[in-house]
């Protein structure tokens, strides 16, 4: 077993007992700072509404109370919908010693829902307006043990949030009392989270306030995040990243906004003044690749190469001109833009690396729900392109049987590790065998102790020569490619006469039809075709021998991915 250090202390936060805890310091601490920023549209009428850290634990209190009133306690409360305001105060309401919250996929169809609430054990579901429809089938379905349906917004034929918030702020002092003084069990279960994948596969992973708080606090140990910056909630809420990120951004006095969707990304990036984000890697080199488009096509490269020379060289002199360097392009994104933490997925190191440049700082972080979810990180001090980073403060890492190339499985303990999978105690037994967390990822430590994840350890591909080929490692290279918007990397079996060999590697590419008519001039299929598969040609002779793509399927239909941008490759296969 080879054991991974830690990323150095950079700060000293507050540590918290649980969130009960953590929300009140957030609203003693920054008081009327703006926590959200929430825009409201009329027609053509657009207006801003702020609500204060101290609003907003109020608002929490409110609708904790009313709850509580209506008999709640100990019920276990679903969320599903987009995220807001309201999908946040709904869960510190349930948090705050009320009951088990059950985070749900607001992308989940019908009957992966319904299975959900049904293993769950789920008393009441909260909801946002969009999965109406869902709700109503669900009622008159009658299998899920949900009793009482609440909407997020007023909603003819149903209880809503603002109607109990109105109840709890009118409550007896008494009732507030009651809800304010229910105790947390801080290593009970308070939280059923559903990893990413389809139902039938999905395990319902056990966490509590300790595994969340002790998490935040490995974070705010080494990442540079400041009271006042303002940050943009892309991660889906139901995703532990994002619901952690959003606890973050409270613990630290951070102002969050929402996306009017991803076609506004870049026009409420500059709206807002965000200077941070945590965010999936698709984002990150979306943007990237935009902006260096930009630079292309206004015929930039010749100034933008040069600015990035006299950068690189001054700040081996200790010198830091980036930011001022390349202001035009940081305007670009609003001019605030600092600190970015992307996980979920690798991301391309062309793209982080790009960012830095800018003056950008750009890190990679790694994690999974079992985990709380972050057990690896970078920050602005410890960095290594393509790499994971370090353990977090508080975390163990380790390689696990380690082959003669030091490539072995990852695995974790600590205190922001899952009690385990509910009502599942084989794969429970399976997943924390030994007192580890065995992350299923395979990776490897450098000599300077930065982990680099190889792939998924059921996904490699083992070859009949003893060779392993870790798809994700050249599906980083194919993602290069600027017309690239997904690629997944498989291997299928050889036929030669009706006999089966060894594997071949094929690759499936989903292109950019917009990217190939604009910039490259190409709307012919046979002629995109044949420029991908130049392409991938050239991406073979860098490559071994037994690592090149031998076969492609070339489509501009998307492929099936969970909510956080991650290609379901169950589900791919199933369908090739």
């Amino acid at each position: 077993m080879i054991r991974i250090q830690q990323l150095k202390q950079a700060f000293t936060p507050v540590r918290h007992k649980d969130l009960k805890e953590l929300l009140r310091y957030s609203a003693e601490s920054y008081g009327d700072d703006d926590a959200f920023i929430i825009k409201h549209k009329k027609g053509k009428e657009v207006s801003y509404e702020k609500i204060s850290f101290a609003g907003f634990r109020q608002r929490v209190i409110q609708l904790g109370t009313a709850l509580l009133r209506r008999g709640m306690e100990g019920k276990r409360i679903a969320i599903i919908g987009k995220n807001r305001e309201e999908w946040v105060e709904s869960y510190f309401a349930v948090l705050c010693g009320l009951g088990i919250c059950v985070p749900l996929d607001k992308g989940l169809p019908y009957e992966e829902l319904e299975s959900s609430l049904v293993r769950s054990h789920t008393d009441v579901l909260i909801f946002d307006p969009a999965h109406k429809e869902q709700v109503k089938a669900l009622q008159a379905a009658g299998t899920a043990k949900v009793s009482q349906y609440i909407c997020m917004d007023d909603l003819e034929g149903y209880l809503s949030l603002p109607q109990l918030r109105e109840e709890g702020a009118n409550a007896p002092h008494e009732d507030f009392e009651k809800y304010e003084n229910l105790p947390v069990d801080t290593k009970a279960t308070s939280i059923i989270l559903f990893t990413s994948g389809t139902t039938s596969m999905a395990k319902a992973v056990m966490l509590s306030h300790y595994n969340i708080v002790e998490n935040v606090y490995s974070a705010l140990q080494c990442e540079d995040l400041r009271r006042g910056d303002v940050s943009m909630a892309f991660l889906p809420y139901h995703h532990t990243f994002g619901s952690i990120g959003q606890v973050i951004m409270l613990a630290v006095g951070i102002v969050t906004t929402y996306c009017d969707g991803l076609k506004y990304l870049q026009k409420n990036i500059v709206e807002y003044k965000v200077s941070v984000f945590f965010c999936v890697p698709l984002l990150v080199e979306s943007i990237y690749k935009k902006i260096m488009q930009t630079i292309k096509k206004e015929g930039l490269e010749k100034k933008v190469n040069f600015g990035l020379k006299l950068s690189r060289l001054l700040l081996k002199l200790g010198i830091d001109v980036r930011r001022k360097l390349f202001k035009e392009i940081l305007d670009q994104l609003g001019g605030n833009i600092r600190f970015v933490i992307s996980g979920a997925s690798a991301i391309d190191p062309e793209a982080i690396e790009g960012f830095n440049d800018f003056g950008i700082v750009a890190v990679q972080g790694y994690g999974m729900t079992e985990a709380s979810p972050i057990l690896a990180g970078e920050n602005f001090r410890e960095r290594r392109p393509g790499s994971i980073g370090k353990a977090m403060p508080g975390v163990e890492l380790a390689i696990d049987e380690p082959n003669a190339e030091g490539i072995g499985e990852l695995i974790a303990r600590g205190p922001n590790i899952m009690a385990g999978y509910y009502e599942n105690p084989e794969e429970t037994e399976k997943a924390l065998a030994g007192g580890w967390l065995h992350t299923g990822d395979l990776a490897y430590v450098d000599k300077d102790g930065y982990v680099f994840i190889c792939g998924r350890k059921k996904n490699v591909i083992v070859l009949k020569n003893g060779k392993n080929v870790y798809p994700e490692e050249i599906e980083v290279l194919i993602s290069n490619l600027p017309y690239v918007e997904e690629n997944m990397v498989f291997g299928k079996p050889r036929h030669d006469d009706g006999n089966e060999k060894d594997l071949a590697l094929w690759a499936k590419i989903v292109y950019k039809p917009d990217y190939m008519k604009e910039t490259l001039g190409l709307t012919d299929a046979s002629a995109i075709e044949a420029r991908i598969r130049e392409d991938i040609d050239s991406i073979n002779q860098q490559l071994p021998s037994y690592k090149q793509i031998l076969k492609l399927i070339i489509t501009d239909q998307p492929m099936i991915k969970t909510t956080t941008g991650k290609v379901k490759r169950y589900e791919e296969a199933k369908k090739l």
